[in-house]
């Protein structure tokens, strides 16, 4: 068995005394901003900050309602993004022994009355709500006083706690990356769906006006879902209209599964990525690795949307407070740059 990194342990790795390291990590002397560096690089080396950070985690939950959308239950092709959320969130709930109860909230005759009335039967710490932001079902849930996460959703009247994407701030990253490699001809692939779809968009078009470009170019043109065979039919349906595309050189996809409609919509009427055309996703789930060519796309980052809702749900039962405002934690994406653009300039 290995025995436990100490202070000793640091104090030897970072070369300075017992005592030094003591008042680096307890903060109860003022140290110099090198030897602080150097002693909290060797702890982080020996593992010694991991571990005492979850040695403090604060055990309060014991039991969680997740309320989803019935289709974010089945794995497939096409919902990658809610089950790879949902499975690193199941294996966190496994590694801190929370209890699991799923709900299914798209059923028939289901309101937020039942939610509630079920998650106070279950006796449940917290309610964690997946993709669902219904204003009657967030008002249930807030009136209830029951700790609750909306993840990957937008409480437009701030009364629980949320956890999302940083869609807008995202979208308008990748659009002003694409106007860098010469597109001024932007085509934005959506589809009418809630709040955070619209704040792609948003951040699309926000990209043309910081650029001082004219919208008149900034197409957005809409599918009739997300799944592909919808981004199929939109793609279609734009190449009858203008007789091939129209002017555009780049499309932005407000989902990957859009943008795996539009390759084959794309191939199907001649058109080769991204020699004739460039082509960016977003969400950043795995099948984009093995398209032809690999699809540039915005990364969400699912693996730590559940970690941040129950930390948020932590933080909401130790404050104990009603009248703690709530809070809105938006995560960073990154864009994965691949085959699927070409650059003009």
């Amino acid at each position: 068995m290995n025995r436990k990194v100490g202070i000793k342990d640091i104090a030897a790795r970072a070369e300075v005394a017992a005592s030094t390291v003591s008042h680096v990590l307890n903060g109860t002397a003022t140290i110099s901003l090198e030897v602080r560096e150097r002693v909290l690089g060797a702890a982080r080396e020996l593992g010694y900050l991991a571990r005492r950070r979850e040695k403090a985690t604060i055990a309060v939950l014991r039991s969680i309602m997740l309320a989803v959308p019935s289709d974010t239950l089945p794995n497939n092709q096409h919902n990658l993004f809610s089950w790879t959320l949902l499975s690193r969130l199941m294996r966190e709930c496994e590694r801190r022994s929370i209890r699991v109860l799923p709900i299914e909230v798209d059923t028939p005759n289901f309101s937020g009355a039942k939610l509630v009335e079920q998650a106070r039967q279950a006796e449940v710490d917290g309610i964690l709500l997946l993709s669902d932001d219904r204003a009657d079902l967030l008002r249930a849930i807030a009136g209830s006083r029951i700790p609750a996460v909306l993840m990957n959703g937008e409480d437009h009247e701030m009364q629980i706690d949320s956890v999302t994407p940083g869609n807008r701030f995202a979208a308008r990253y990748a659009t002003n990356w694409l106007i860098k490699q010469g597109h001024r001809s932007i085509m934005h692939l959506t589809w009418e769906g809630r709040g955070t779809v619209r704040r792609r968009r948003d951040g699309f078009l926000d990209a043309f006006r910081a650029n001082e470009l004219s919208l008149e170019t900034a197409y957005v043109h809409y599918a009739e879902g997300y799944f592909p065979d919808m981004g199929a039919a939109a793609m279609r349906r734009w190449i009858d209209k203008h007789d091939g595309l129209g002017g555009v050189t780049a499309i932005f996809c407000a989902a990957d599964n859009l943008a795996l409609g539009v390759i084959g919509a794309l191939q199907e009427a001649n058109y080769s990525l991204p020699n004739d055309i460039s082509l960016v996703g977003f969400d950043g789930v795995a099948l984009g690795e093995f398209t032809s060519p690999t699809l540039t796309t915005v990364s969400v980052p699912l693996d730590y949307i559940g970690l941040a809702a129950l930390n948020l749900l932590e933080q909401r039962i130790v404050a104990a407070d009603p009248g703690m405002p709530a809070n809105r934690l938006e995560l960073g994406c990154r864009l994965t740059v691949r085959g699927s653009v070409r650059s003009l300039r």
